[in-house]
């Protein structure tokens, strides 16, 4: 039978034993480091695994526990599915020993046991003083109610009884996620000769396989998986809850550090801000004040971090709130992220909590609609959480890639969302080439701008059809693509809201009303274009005989051309529809006749001169009457 994978890792005070614990256990020694031997202190994360009496293989993380090395206690913490908090039996509770318990529950780490090391080194009814100090220390924790072991790395003594509790609680442990995206934070770093760069961490969610093409972010530096290990022994696959060792081809060593991430290309989101819920501890010496620096602990990175309150001006002792983390260097994250946030000078754990958003734009403090929104990524549902991040696109609308960079899931949990909103007619695919979305409300919320602004037109200008496509567009949000563009102004059309001619967009239900003054210019402009006949006047001429000015008889041109009244043949030349009509009957019989025109012959039929010859057998083959060859024209095809 397989198991899953089953992280445990070791948490208390500096020199309670933890090291010798694991080596008991396990055989292995995890004190790696020559200064760890000589000083007698973890002060990397060390490494083993063990073997448990119901066949499950134990992958175990020692963290240190010298104060100086939280900041490694925590990365080992982020991938924990059991702690053992272990506690000298000569000493008892000490002050790393509660901080570390602390960091534990801020991570949210589920389950666990206590083991009392040294006890060769004291008496019975001392033992029993210190589980009772115990029991008393661990109330309200998650730890609460937990088993507490005597166990001694001299005599081996409970050694049968410890690892039969971890037996039991191991079976205790759900399965990480094997979908999911596969993340690895790094915890280490090292070279082997013939090999090349080697990372390992505990992956997170999803799998990996040899020969696939990962990322390390946040530098984006793009590696092959050459070889993987999970305790020592060569796999293909590594699976989410593996302790695992990726041997990277094509990075050099100092291209790569603890605290960055594998995971597969486009994966992440490289960001230098984060919306995060925070919980202050309730043994946090004093108040987090806006904008306080900390030293903010997620996965296995440490990042100087400026968090800005979002509703109060500091969070208390016990207290919690919304934040955006501002940090000096970027960081690749997923939202339900756990953190740690530890203070400078004197330095002691603040406090910790979940992210939220690992792109958001910059808050205002003290913003309902900001407030609400973060609410709904704390506490809604996956289909609440996508469509606030399409709501939130607004105009831009999102792409399958970059929702899936943005949020915890694979792309075959993603598509079950799309499709869910989809089917409720909640989500447009308004690109499906490029796989972008857009939230229905918003496009309804566009196309009642785009209608807004279209009337607003044609209020203003009641003599034009309507507005061309481009000023339309220029008059939307700025986001806004063109595919996104066309596409709500064809289901406007099919709405029957707007009607498109040409490059015009005016609403379905507009026409061209002239006033009374304006009608009878008109007709007195048609006029003089009807008795211009092939001949017909300037808009100097025009304007001399209607004493109207020059812009207000274009507009009415317009109206004319657009009401198939005069016909424009070229800017500023306009000829009378039944000049045109009667022209186009005479020039067609002739070519019947003739077969071909020239424009010496065309202006002997006409008797107009060549400023008007040329412009009027253009019109003709511009409208598919005539086709030009050479120098001649010849009737068109079904004309």
């Amino acid at each position: 039978m397989t198991h899953a994978p089953v992280i445990l890792g070791t948490a208390g005070h500096i020199d309670h034993g933890k090291s010798s614990l694991i080596k008991a256990l396990t055989g292995i020694d995890p004190d790696r480091l020559k200064e760890e031997k000589l000083r007698g202190i973890t002060i990397e994360l060390g490494f083993a695994y063990l073997n448990l009496p119901s066949g499950r293989r134990l992958g175990i993380v020692d963290v240190p526990g010298h104060e100086r090395f939280v900041r490694h206690m925590v990365a080992g913490a982020s991938g924990m599915d059991l702690v053992a908090l272990v506690i000298a039996a000569d000493e008892g509770v000490m002050p790393q020993t509660r901080e570390h318990l602390e960091i534990c529950e801020l991570l949210h780490v589920k389950k666990g046991l206590v083991v009392l090391t040294k006890t060769d080194m004291v008496e019975e009814d001392w033992l029993d003083l210190v589980a009772e100090e115990t029991r008393e220390a661990l109330k309200g924790t998650f730890l609460e109610g937990a088993p507490i072991l005597r166990f001694s790395a001299v005599t081996q003594a409970g050694k049968e009884e410890l690892l039969a509790a971890l037996s039991d609680l191991a079976a205790e442990v759900a399965p990480k996620p094997g979908r999911g995206i596969f993340r690895l934070p790094i915890d280490r770093v090292f070279t082997i000769k013939g090999f090349g760069t080697v990372v390992t961490g505990t992956a997170g969610s999803g799998s990996i396989k040899v020969g696939d093409a990962v990322m390390v972010y946040p530098p984006g530096y793009k590696a092959r998986v050459r070889g993987l290990q999970v305790h020592g022994q060569s796999v293909e696959e590594a699976l989410a809850g593996n302790r695992a060792a990726v041997n990277l081809q094509g990075l050099e060593r100092e291209e790569v550090a603890r605290g960055m991430v594998v995971a597969p290309p486009g994966a992440l989101i490289p960001s230098r801000r984060l919306d995060a819920f925070l919980e202050i501890l309730a043994s946090a010496p004093r108040a987090l004040k806006h904008r306080q620096a900390v030293r903010l602990h997620a996965g296995t990175s440490e990042s100087v971090a400026m968090p800005l309150l979002l509703d109060a001006d500091e969070l208390a002792p016990g207290g919690g709130g919304y934040v955006q983390f501002f940090l000096r260097e970027p960081l690749a994250l997923k939202p339900g992220d756990r953190f740690v946030i530890r203070s400078f000078s004197p330095a002691f754990t603040w406090g910790g909590g979940q992210f939220l958003h690992v792109q958001p734009p910059r808050h205002k403090r003290n913003q309902a609609a900001v407030l609400d929104g973060l609410k709904i990524l704390q506490q809604g549902s996956p289909e609440d959480t996508l469509r606030f991040h399409l709501r939130e696109a607004g105009a831009a609308g999102r792409s399958r890639a970059e929702l899936l960079a943005l949020l915890p899931w694979d792309g075959q949990e993603l598509d079950g969302l799309i499709n869910g909103l989809k089917n409720k007619a909640e989500c447009l695919p308004y690109d499906p080439e490029n796989q972008r979305f857009l939230l229905a409300a918003t496009a309804r919320e566009l196309e009642e701008e785009i209608c807004r602004q279209l009337s607003d037109y044609h209020k203003q200008n009641p003599l034009k059809t309507g507005l061309s496509k481009e000023e339309l567009r220029r008059k939307l949000p700025p986001q806004m693509e063109v595919r996104l563009f066309n596409y709500l102004l064809n289901r406007l059309v099919a709405a029957q809201r707007i009607a498109l001619e040409q490059d015009l967009v005016r609403l379905a239900a507009h026409k061209v009303q002239m006033a009374g003054v304006q009608e009878e210019l008109s007709q007195k402009l048609e006029d003089l274009y009807r008795r211009g006949q092939l001949s017909p006047p300037t808009l100097k001429e025009v304007e001399a005989a209607l004493h109207t000015p020059v812009k207000q008889i274009q507009t009415l041109l317009q109206v004319l051309t657009r009401q198939g009244r005069v016909i424009k043949v070229k800017e500023d030349l306009y000829f009378h529809q039944e000049a045109i009509a009667g022209l186009k009957a005479q020039l067609v019989d002739f070519l019947k006749k003739n077969k071909e025109i020239t424009v010496i012959q065309f202006k002997d039929l006409t008797q107009v001169s060549r400023k008007f010859a040329i412009p009027l057998l253009e019109y003709f083959d511009t409208t598919r009457t005539t086709v030009r060859v050479g120098d001649a024209r010849r009737l068109r095809e079904g004309a």
